[in-house]
């Protein structure tokens, strides 16, 4: 069982940047994204259940990312818009089965390796 977390990088204030978390091994019900800034703990971001796609956001995401999932792919997708300096971190996807409570990161068994973001002043 595996997840890979690509398509971090480099961006300006106010620019775009799309990641996307392919799971292979088995299937997912619920998949999220937590992320990591240097110094401080790993917070939730968006999750999204398989079955009836509903989606969670943290508040300070909501309204600029926006969380997909292509299940024919087993792949989810964070849209990341309007990106600030403070959305700097690690991104991880994580998975678990579904009905699990979305924004609590002791509730995911699976972890991928993580991508950086850097959003530049």
């Amino acid at each position: 069982v595996q997840l890979q977390a690509s398509g971090g990088g480099l961006v300006q204030t106010g620019g775009s940047l799309g990641l996307s978390c392919t799971a292979s091994g088995r299937t997912f019900g619920m998949v999220a994204w937590f992320r990591q800034a240097p110094g401080k703990e790993r917070e939730f971001v968006a999750a999204i259940g398989r079955i009836d796609g509903v989606t969670y956001y943290a508040a300070s995401m909501k309204g600029r990312f926006t969380i997909s999932r292509e299940n024919a792919k087993n792949t989810v997708y964070l849209q990341m818009n309007s990106l600030k300096p403070e959305d700097t971190a690690v991104y991880f996807c994580a998975a678990e089965k579904e009905g699990i409570l979305a924004g609590l990161i002791g509730e995911y068994d699976y972890w991928g390796q993580g991508t950086l973001v850097t959003v530049s002043s």
